[in-house]
């Protein structure tokens, strides 16, 4: 697998719902039909930092060795939060009615969450040498 696409590519998700989030947080509430309080939109701007936080963190690290031991707090800190998400969108998906934005949200939270599984547990982050 090529973790500087995923590196890359995780940062720009993460880095446009950052934004998203962090400049719009009305429009993602009334996306969802939610009432914008200030407490809602404050705890909305919030989880947009944190979201931007992560796709720096991505952005900086993606040319380096990631895999097995190698950046493994990078690798490891974006499983938990992939996996961790995927298991809830999955859990408000099926437990209430159809959502086609928690959907969307679920699958590519799943396929990160197993991509950086991959590269926590399987990968060595070591590249055979070209023959």
């Amino acid at each position: 697998m090529n973790t500087k696409l995923l590196m890359t590519s995780s940062a720009l998700v993460l880095g446009l719902a950052g934004i998203l989030f962090l400049f719009m947080p009305d429009l993602v509430l009334s996306a969802q039909g939610v009432t914008d309080t200030g407490v809602m939109s404050t705890l909305v701007q919030l989880m947009g930092t944190l979201y931007f936080a992560f796709a720096l963190m991505n952005w900086t690290a993606k040319d380096g060795i990631i895999g097995g031991i190698y950046a493994r707090p990078v690798s490891l800190g974006n499983f938990a939060h992939f996996f961790a998400g995927a298991l809830l969108l999955v859990k408000v998906q099926f437990s209430s009615e159809f959502n086609g934005l928690i959907f969307a949200m679920m699958i590519v939270y799943v396929i990160y969450a197993l991509c950086f599984y991959w590269l926590v547990f399987r990968a060595t982050g070591i590249k055979p040498p070209a023959v």
